[in-house]
Protein backbone atom coordinates (compact mmCIF):
# COMPACT_ATOMS: atom_id res chain seq x y z
CA UNK A 1 0.00 0.00 0.00
CA UNK A 2 0.94 3.35 -0.29
CA UNK A 3 -0.05 6.22 1.80
CA UNK A 4 0.84 9.84 0.54
CA UNK A 5 0.11 12.73 2.73
CA UNK A 6 -0.02 15.86 1.25
CA UNK A 7 -0.42 18.67 3.77
CA UNK A 8 -2.59 21.90 2.77
CA UNK A 9 -0.46 24.74 0.74
CA UNK A 10 -0.23 28.06 2.49
CA UNK A 11 -3.56 29.68 3.59
CA UNK A 12 -4.82 32.75 4.85
CA UNK A 13 -4.52 33.59 8.62
CA UNK A 14 -8.95 34.37 10.35
CA UNK A 15 -11.15 32.62 11.19
CA UNK A 16 -13.18 30.68 11.61
CA UNK A 17 -10.89 28.17 10.34
CA UNK A 18 -12.58 25.70 8.05
CA UNK A 19 -13.12 28.73 5.22
CA UNK A 20 -9.27 29.93 5.43
CA UNK A 21 -8.48 30.27 1.49
CA UNK A 22 -5.04 29.56 -0.03
CA UNK A 23 -3.17 32.34 -0.51
CA UNK A 24 -1.67 33.55 -4.04
CA UNK A 25 1.33 31.75 -2.55
CA UNK A 26 -0.42 29.01 -2.03
CA UNK A 27 -2.79 28.76 -4.75
CA UNK A 28 1.28 28.44 -6.84
CA UNK A 29 2.67 26.04 -4.49
CA UNK A 30 -0.81 23.80 -5.14
CA UNK A 31 0.01 23.94 -8.71
CA UNK A 32 3.47 22.93 -8.81
CA UNK A 33 3.33 19.72 -5.99
CA UNK A 34 0.00 18.92 -7.90
CA UNK A 35 1.98 19.06 -11.45
CA UNK A 36 4.76 17.00 -10.09
CA UNK A 37 2.31 14.69 -8.27
CA UNK A 38 0.00 13.78 -10.85
CA UNK A 39 2.06 11.91 -13.41
CA UNK A 40 2.97 9.78 -10.28
CA UNK A 41 0.25 8.79 -8.97
CA UNK A 42 -1.10 4.95 -9.48
CA UNK A 43 -4.11 4.81 -11.13
CA UNK A 44 -5.85 3.27 -8.69
CA UNK A 45 -5.30 5.91 -6.35
CA UNK A 46 -7.74 6.96 -3.87
CA UNK A 47 -7.84 10.99 -2.37
CA UNK A 48 -9.20 12.07 0.86
CA UNK A 49 -9.27 15.22 1.13
CA UNK A 50 -10.39 17.67 3.98
CA UNK A 51 -13.52 19.60 3.75
CA UNK A 52 -11.78 22.54 5.14
CA UNK A 53 -11.39 25.37 1.85
CA UNK A 54 -7.69 25.57 2.01
CA UNK A 55 -7.53 21.34 1.59
CA UNK A 56 -10.36 21.64 -1.06
CA UNK A 57 -8.40 24.09 -3.03
CA UNK A 58 -5.21 22.75 -2.80
CA UNK A 59 -7.15 18.94 -4.51
CA UNK A 60 -8.48 20.81 -6.90
CA UNK A 61 -4.62 21.64 -8.05
CA UNK A 62 -4.56 18.08 -9.03
CA UNK A 63 -7.68 18.26 -11.61
CA UNK A 64 -8.52 14.24 -10.19
CA UNK A 65 -11.79 13.23 -8.34
CA UNK A 66 -11.72 13.16 -4.45
CA UNK A 67 -13.93 12.34 -1.88
CA UNK A 68 -14.29 15.28 0.69
CA UNK A 69 -13.79 13.69 4.22
CA UNK A 70 -14.28 14.71 7.97
CA UNK A 71 -12.37 11.98 9.08
CA UNK A 72 -9.03 13.86 7.42
CA UNK A 73 -10.07 16.92 8.39
CA UNK A 74 -9.06 19.80 11.01
CA UNK A 75 -10.01 17.76 13.96
CA UNK A 76 -8.77 14.59 12.82
CA UNK A 77 -6.54 12.47 15.37
CA UNK A 78 -3.34 10.13 13.24
CA UNK A 79 -5.10 7.41 14.55
CA UNK A 80 -8.36 8.83 12.18
CA UNK A 81 -6.26 9.02 9.21
CA UNK A 82 -4.58 5.65 9.32
CA UNK A 83 -8.23 4.18 9.93
CA UNK A 84 -9.84 6.38 6.90
CA UNK A 85 -6.99 5.14 4.61
CA UNK A 86 -7.16 1.52 5.38
CA UNK A 87 -3.16 1.63 6.50
CA UNK A 88 -1.44 -0.81 5.94
CA UNK A 89 -3.53 -3.74 4.75
CA UNK A 90 -5.61 -2.15 2.13
CA UNK A 91 -4.21 -2.50 -1.40
CA UNK A 92 -3.13 0.38 -3.96
CA UNK A 93 -2.89 4.13 -2.72
CA UNK A 94 -4.05 6.77 -0.55
CA UNK A 95 -3.51 10.44 -0.97
CA UNK A 96 -5.15 12.36 2.26
CA UNK A 97 -4.94 16.33 1.38
CA UNK A 98 -4.97 17.54 5.31
CA UNK A 99 -3.28 19.30 7.87
CA UNK A 100 -0.70 19.81 10.84
CA UNK A 101 -0.16 18.72 13.53
CA UNK A 102 -1.84 15.81 12.54
CA UNK A 103 0.08 14.80 8.71
CA UNK A 104 3.21 15.29 10.77
CA UNK A 105 2.16 12.63 13.77
CA UNK A 106 1.15 10.12 11.44
CA UNK A 107 4.57 10.28 9.85
CA UNK A 108 6.06 9.85 13.01
CA UNK A 109 4.08 6.91 13.85
CA UNK A 110 4.88 5.44 10.49
CA UNK A 111 8.90 5.81 11.11
CA UNK A 112 8.65 5.45 14.57
CA UNK A 113 5.91 3.51 16.00
CA UNK A 114 5.21 6.97 18.46
CA UNK A 115 3.47 9.81 17.33
CA UNK A 116 5.59 13.14 17.24
CA UNK A 117 5.21 16.53 16.47
CA UNK A 118 6.98 16.16 13.20
CA UNK A 119 6.27 19.33 10.88
CA UNK A 120 5.17 18.75 7.50
CA UNK A 121 5.91 21.93 5.76
CA UNK A 122 3.04 23.97 4.23
CA UNK A 123 2.32 22.23 0.47
CA UNK A 124 4.57 19.05 0.68
CA UNK A 125 3.86 15.00 0.07
CA UNK A 126 5.61 13.04 2.05
CA UNK A 127 4.73 9.43 0.12
CA UNK A 128 5.35 5.98 2.45
CA UNK A 129 5.23 2.72 1.08
CA UNK A 130 4.45 -0.35 2.79
CA UNK A 131 5.23 -3.77 0.32
CA UNK A 132 4.80 -6.80 2.12
CA UNK A 133 5.27 -5.61 6.01
CA UNK A 134 8.79 -3.18 5.28
CA UNK A 135 8.00 0.40 5.16
CA UNK A 136 9.93 2.75 3.49
CA UNK A 137 9.63 6.78 2.90
CA UNK A 138 9.15 6.64 -1.19
CA UNK A 139 9.25 10.23 -1.95
CA UNK A 140 9.20 13.86 -0.12
CA UNK A 141 8.23 16.74 -2.43
CA UNK A 142 8.69 20.35 -0.94
CA UNK A 143 7.11 22.81 -3.01
CA UNK A 144 9.99 24.86 -3.58
CA UNK A 145 11.49 21.75 -5.28
CA UNK A 146 8.40 20.98 -7.65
Amino acid sequence: MDLILWRHADAEDGSPDSVRKLTKRGREQAADVAAWLRPRLPDDCEILVSPASRAQQTAHALKMPFATSAKVGVDARAADILAATGWPDRSGAVLVVGHQPTLGRVAARLLTGDEADWKISKGAVWWFRDAKGELALFAVMHPKLA
